[in-house]
């Protein structure tokens, strides 16, 4: 569970309004609609290859027994599986300074998301199908609904800038609650309660990233945005699959 660093919202003090020092408030905003949508249909395309990548690599560890057995019941792969844990914030390092660079960009990313997806795969490894097959139904559920409304409540002006700080806030209580859990195991309650938090602090992620997608992220840092969302939704269904496997124990 992390987040990768914000390069975008260079928009001068959002309360100046479009007069502070002839800069317009959202300056992406005021682009030909035609060239912004063209924008964002690049990150969902970028976005659905990473969550066909992440479903077909998670299915292999699954349904391919001798893959999670090797990661979990040798000291190979748990040598693996470690490396696999640490490579996203690894590859995220040389990702701040290439995402320009095409096509090493691409190749970062797609490093980073299919190490990701392993992880992914062994979380659901050793998981009932049925609560996989909920906290996927839930979270596309979720995925889909909070875009559309943000969506909407951008053309009706309405900002989420404002979640920012809350929403940092929340993930930093968030990791102290994940430390505690790891030292002091606080029972089955405490993994429901979570779930549960996670699940609403990423959902907040959701809205306030789709926001910045509609507004401040500009062309060249596609790679950002992509990897923001794609984050949000990777670690909601994480979220749940915490939630619904410790209620369903």
């Amino acid at each position: 569970m992390f987040r990768p660093p914000y390069n975008g919202g260079k928009t001068g003090d959002v309360e100046a309004g479009a007069g502070a020092g002839s800069r317009p408030l959202y300056p992406m905003m005021l682009e030909p609609p035609e060239l912004r949508w063209a924008f964002i249909r690049k990150i969902y395309s970028i976005l659905t290859v990473q969550l066909l990548i992440t479903v077909a690599v998670s299915a292999v560890v699954v349904f391919v027994h001798p893959v999670s057995h090797f990661f979990i019941a040798t000291t190979g792969g748990l040598a693996l599986y470690i490396v696999l844990i640490i490579t996203p914030f690894i590859t995220l390092c040389p990702l701040y300074f290439c995402y320009q660079r095409h096509p090493i960009n691409y190749l970062l990313l797609t490093v980073f998301t299919v190490s990701l997806s392993f992880a992914v795969g062994l979380s659901c490894a050793f998981t009932k199908g049925k609560v996989i097959l909920e906290a996927a139904i839930l979270t596309a559920a979720v995925v889909v609904s909070l875009t559309l409304y943000t969506f909407w409540a951008a053309r009706r002006g309405h900002d989420f800038n404002f979640l920012g700080p809350f929403l940092f806030a929340s993930i930093f209580v968030l990791m102290i609650f994940a430390l505690i859990q790891i030292f002091f195991p606080l029972g089955r309650l405490s993994l429901m309660i979570y779930g549960g938090l996670a699940a609403i602090i990423f959902s907040g992620y959701i809205i306030y990233d789709t926001d910045n997608l509609i507004k401040r992220y500009s062309y060249d840092e596609y790679i950002w945005a992509a990897v923001s969302l794609y984050l949000d939704i990777v670690n909601l269904f994480l979220s749940l699959l915490t939630l619904f496997r410790a209620a369903d124990s």
